[in-house]
């Protein structure tokens, strides 16, 4: 198979495409849609879901559609609509707070087949013939396409995290992944850790990790980019950090501490805070730190480009070992010293470019380092590691993986890499 442009991706994934921070799914659709038609499925809305943010824009939106029980297609701006096509799908029963059994069975095959009728009437709109099946992390539905009701080319599972950590979703969601991967002809990974606890359920399993868009944050070290007003007239160094806050992930307390240790410095923290602790701690009463809530990812080199050092205060624990961050790719393209703390097997590869801390201490010394020792040498390097590890690179990565496995399908012997 010398060439993959010619097949469509039919995308089911955890992650809408209009949610208010930037995701893996849209990242690779993007960089997908240069080659390929791709069929983006929203999570559905549960009517518990629906109800409890009907008044929000994107509710509101598609109100009259889920509330008649239809699916809608959608645009994605910015996107080539020709290229790519989102479709939401009808709302669907709410059932994981139910317990194991013939109820849930039930109500979960009542909402299973409206999903696979939404992608059964996508690929009758579309005249989709020659397509993969990709799922991203949302096995609640329709984990893997069934043989006898479709013919995908191949069921890939995409594995981004590790499901087991969060109680509520793993309730049913870590059996009903497991389910996906083992019946998935294709799993792909977003860390060495995933790889190895998914192994044992599917050994076709590859590491296919996170990756940056190049043409959004090298524009923090090739531009002169405004200064966001919230740090106009900040006037020391700042410590940057841009991305969720939340209890299982980020170390509040460390971040406590560095904000003391360091006050003669700003401590600038870029998304939503989804935990309680940060006002617990008294982390809004420093008067050297400041948040600026959730941000469009376009906006996020205008804040970088004025950081002097940027952090990732992830706590040591069995979530964050499975985690290869989206930030560490994001803050080398932007040129930017990197000091993180020492939580998974993925951020110690980078250890040759950015500042890795081994204990809280070691933190707060490098802080410092880090500001210290930054040249242009340094940034170049820094954007050259991010050059290696784009959103096209890893899709050149995942048309190889198919492209084996759809050789092997074929019972073709392989002879060249695809192009």
């Amino acid at each position: 198979m010398s060439q993959t442009n010619n097949i469509d991706i039919i995308y089911m994934t955890l992650f809408p495409w209009d949610n208010e921070y930037s995701s893996v799914s849209l990242s690779f659709t993007k960089e997908f849609a240069k080659n390929n038609r791709v069929f983006y499925i929203n999570h559905p809305y549960s009517i518990k879901d629906y109800w409890k943010n009907r008044k929000t824009a994107n509710a509101q939106k598609r109100k009259a559609k889920l509330l008649k029980g239809q699916m809608q297609y959608e645009a994605i701006p910015g996107v080539d609509p020709e290229r790519v096509v989102a479709i939401h799908p009808p709302l669907t029963i709410p059932i994981n707070w139910l317990p194991p059994g013939r109820i849930y069975d039930f109500f979960y095959k009542l909402n299973r087949r409206k999903i696979e009728k939404t992608i059964q009437k996508v690929i009758k709109d579309y005249n989709i013939k020659n397509y993969v099946y990709l799922n991203c992390y949302d096995p609640f539905f329709v984990g893997t396409l069934p043989k006898n009701k479709f013919s995908p080319l191949l069921n890939v599972y995409q594995c981004i995290d590790d499901f087991s950590i969060e109680p509520y979703a793993a309730k049913h969601g870590l059996g009903l992944e497991n389910i996906a991967i083992k019946k998935a002809d294709v799993v792909v990974a977003t860390s060495s850790n995933l790889v190895k606890i998914k192994k044992h359920l599917n050994s076709n399993i590859h590491l296919l990790p996170n990756a940056v868009d190049l043409t959004i944050f090298d524009k923090a070290v090739n531009e002169k980019l405004s200064i966001p007003t919230e740090i106009a007239n900040v006037k020391n160094k700042m410590i940057g950090f841009t991305g969720n806050m939340d209890n299982v992930r980020f170390d509040f307390a460390l971040v406590k501490k560095m904000a003391e240790v360091h006050h003669d410095k700003t401590v600038v923290l870029v998304g939503p805070i989804n935990c309680d602790d940060f006002y617990t701690l008294g982390i809004d009463k420093l008067p050297n730190v400041i948040t600026t809530g959730s941000k469009n990812i376009q906006e996020l080199p205008n804040y970088l480009q004025y950081f002097d050092v940027t952090i990732i205060p992830f706590e040591l624990n069995k979530q964050t070992e499975s985690i290869y961050p989206l930030k560490i790719n994001e803050y080398l393209a932007a040129g930017k010293a990197v000091v993180s703390t020492s939580f998974s097997e993925d951020i110690k590869t980078f250890a040759d470019w950015i500042y890795l801390a081994q204990d809280e201490h070691d933190f707060m010394q490098l802080i410092d380092v880090a500001i210290a020792e930054n040249n242009d040498n340094r940034i170049a390097n820094r954007v050259a590691k991010a050059k290696t590890n784009t959103w096209g690179e890893r899709v050149k990565s995942f048309w190889e993986i198919v492209g084996q496995n759809l050789e092997i399908k074929n019972g073709v012997k392989r002879k060249s890499k695809i192009e």
